[in-house]
């Protein structure tokens, strides 16, 4: 089974400098009904304005994922970590027993991303901080795999504390890809235009720029480019 959440249903808040639609509850936006996804409890789509961004907050137990989808973002945190992370590149926050970090865009572009938390699956640990880079160009037979919570992945994927696997990728119009789904999926579409259909049950929905889809029950799906696309799939447990 497919839902399909259009991008302009999606809670929204304008503050000046951050403009951000939440596919989940979050601050101000409450909506029982999307209260998360499984072990997924929050994504931000975010546009930060040049020269602004988020100052000094903290957070603790929960794995928090940043997808840079254009500009870059400065990073740095209590534990002593300093980043600058650009588009093509992820970087992941273990919050742990307490973190305090800023973000800001010092660019002179706007700073798109989708901001992803997830509740951790071992509280209370020491907090860290890693950034990736991943393959821009497109992909024609599959998704990478960008976070990962399973140990066998730690080589080729950044890693949280939870057993999810985030894949992303850019597709060129016309290119199809199956991908399986673990346990069940939240799907991003970051830019352009695809299908996702699924055979068991059969179903489909055209996903466009900002929209988001929960998929249940459905161990295989197709992706089909409707145009240039870039797509983001979270495979996150049900329960945890």
């Amino acid at each position: 089974m497919i839902t399909h959440y259009p991008y302009k249903k999606l809670g929204s808040a304008n503050h000046g400098w951050l403009k951000s639609n939440h596919h989940f509850s979050f601050s101000n936006y409450y909506n029982p009904r999307r209260m998360g996804f499984g072990a997924l409890r929050v994504i931000n789509d975010d546009i930060i304005k040049p020269g602004s961004g988020f100052g000094a907050h903290p957070h603790s137990n929960m794995e928090i994922i940043t997808y840079i989808r254009s500009g870059e973002i400065t990073h740095q945190d209590s534990e002593g970590n300093k980043g600058v992370v650009k588009a093509g590149e992820i970087q992941v926050m273990s919050a742990g027993s307490g973190i305090v970090h800023s973000e800001y865009n010092h660019s002179h572009v706007p700073l798109t991303l989708y901001q992803i938390w997830i509740e951790t699956s071992i509280p209370e640990i020491k907090p860290r901080w890693e950034s990736k880079k991943f393959p821009t160009k497109a992909v024609d037979n599959k998704l990478f795999l960008l976070v990962s919570g399973f140990p066998d992945d730690r080589k080729h994927a950044a890693f949280i504390n939870q057993g999810v696997r985030i894949f992303g990728g850019h597709l060129l119009k016309g290119t199809d890809i199956e991908h399986v789904i673990t346990n069940q999926a939240y799907i991003l579409a970051s830019n352009g235009e695809f299908e996702i259909k699924s055979m068991t049950p059969k179903h489909s929905i055209v996903m466009a720029k900002g929209d988001g889809a929960e998929v249940v029950k459905s161990g295989v799906i197709t992706l089909t480019a409707l145009s240039d696309c870039e797509i983001v799939l979270i495979d996150v447990p049900k329960n945890f």
